[in-house]
């Protein structure tokens, strides 16, 4: 019968069993064991091969050389509780000496220490990592609901918090298409995107029928799962596809792939990230019912604007110019007359900027205009932060049909120039912009003019090609 080893082997295996205490890496705790074990046994080479990989990736952690011809080698186990992580083996002692009694339950108890010191790390991480994803689940359901972030940019927002809390090499988006696949929408990944964004899940894929019941799916190696059939598979290894489900409705997959070789999503990995999906798509579900309240107020509203301008203002501008034309036909004193006939221009001139006003309001608004009027008119717009106020802007004939695309991309062009070296003159308070489509040109074709006016230096800008 073996006893206790002795005093100074029992101080060394108290150390070892200290050091392998003083963090929570469990990297740093499998380097720790091996030298540990090297050092109390007088072993050549001590080796931890691991389970599961570390964070780190490795599966093997090793002190120490192999002797030539081996020698004799010690194994025991490494595990806490009734999880195991994996096993400790030395080899080989000076001499060809067999290893002790002593020196196996010496190894026994350094690994048993450590296979405690590596369950508390792994709690400890996986608490941190709970941590991280409660954290990103609730940044963006903050930024989606607050509005930071629309359409495209909000599924992009989803890729990219989750790519960085899965430490994933991409984080995608795929979106359901009409017919019955999946295709890739958005992609977050510090590496060259392209080819990835279009790519698509044919409706036959194997693993669509996973994805379209809105069942998560994990894969240890994309490239060579036969369930995926994507042309950029080959790009990536360990995979979670997690879908964006809310209110029994699918809004699209969110994919998560790390690079080839890399450790593949552990368990608690892969249950922190089907709710942070879940999370996610309701948020981007109550987000775009938010966009579209707001949307629909900004529509209302334009609409009450443009209703009560029409209806009020320019209804009583052309009572009052029917009125001023009426005076004006019953005097015969020359200067009341050049008085009226002014203030009929005026009153004629009000008409045509509320109008203009009112088809400014029932522009959407978000998105590029479509039309030239309403191009004209944002330009215009651009230019009111510098003027104090927004140039005058006047519109004659039918410019929305009369003025092909082309010509309507060089006016557009010519505008933003003349507005330019308006601004750049000094004393510039007030700019006239006239839009005409019933210009006629110098060989008698029908044309369109453009007209730029500063009160600066009092000269107009003039530009002009026939339809």
């Amino acid at each position: 019968m073996t006893g206790p080893p002795s005093g100074s082997r029992l101080t060394a295996l108290l150390d070892a069993v200290l050091a392998l205490g003083t963090d929570l890496d469990p990297c740093g705790t499998l380097r720790r064991l091996v030298a540990g074990a090297v050092s109390l046994t007088g072993a050549a080479s001590a080796v931890v091969r691991t389970v599961r990989p570390a964070p780190d990736g490795a599966t093997e952690v090793r002190a120490g050389a192999d002797p030539a011809g081996a020698g004799d080698r010690l194994r025991v186990p490494v595990r806490a509780g009734d999880e195991e992580f994996g096993e400790l083996v030395l080899t080989g002692r000076p001499g060809g000496r067999p290893f002790t009694v002593e020196d196996e339950q010496l190894a026994r108890v350094l690994a048993e220490q450590a296979g405690i010191a590596l369950g508390n790390a792994r709690l400890h991480e996986a608490a941190r990592q709970r941590e991280r994803w409660i954290e990103g689940t609730a940044a963006v359901t903050t930024a989606l609901l607050a509005g930071e972030d629309a359409g495209a940019d909000a599924l992009t927002t989803v890729a990219e918090r989750a790519r960085r809390l899965a430490d994933a090499a991409a984080g995608v988006v795929l979106r359901p298409t009409g017919e019955g696949g999946m295709e890739i929408v958005t992609v977050s990944t510090p590496d060259d995107p392209a080819g990835i964004v279009g790519t698509a899940i044919a409706p036959d894929a194997p693993v669509l029928a996973q994805l379209l019941g809105g069942e998560p799916v994990f894969l240890e190696d994309s490239a060579t799962d036969p369930r995926m059939t994507t042309g950029v598979r080959h790009r990536y290894g360990p995979s979670m596809m997690l879908p964006l489900e809310a209110d029994g409705r699918l809004i699209g997959t969110l994919a998560l792939p790390r690079r080839r070789g890399e450790r593949p999503y552990t368990d608690v990995e892969r249950q922190l990230a089907v709710p942070f999906a879940a999370q996610a798509a309701l948020a981007l579900v109550l987000a775009d019912a938010h966009r579209g309240r707001a949307r629909l107020a900004v529509y209302e509203d334009r609409d009450r604007i443009a209703r009560d301008l029409h209806d009020l203002v320019v209804q009583r501008l052309f009572a009052t110019g029917m009125m001023l034309e009426s005076t004006r036909r019953r005097t015969d004193a020359e200067d009341v007359g050049a008085l009226l006939d002014r203030a009929v221009d005026d009153l004629r001139s009000t008409v045509r900027e509320v109008r203009t006003a009112i088809i400014a309001l029932r522009q959407p608004p978000a998105g590029p205009p479509a039309g030239l009027r309403a191009r004209v008119l944002r330009e215009a717009a651009g230019a009111a932060a510098h003027l104090g106020s927004p140039p005058s802007t006047h519109f004659a004939g039918p410019v929305e049909h009369r003025v092909p695309d082309e010509v309507a991309d060089r006016l557009v062009a010519a505008v933003r120039e003349a507005l330019a070296a308006a601004l750049r003159q000094p004393g510039t308070d007030r700019v006239r912009i006239v839009v005409d489509a019933t210009a006629t040109g110098p060989d008698g074709r029908a044309a369109v003019r453009l007209t730029v006016a500063d009160d600066g230096t009092g000269t107009a800008y003039t530009w002009q090609e026939p339809l």
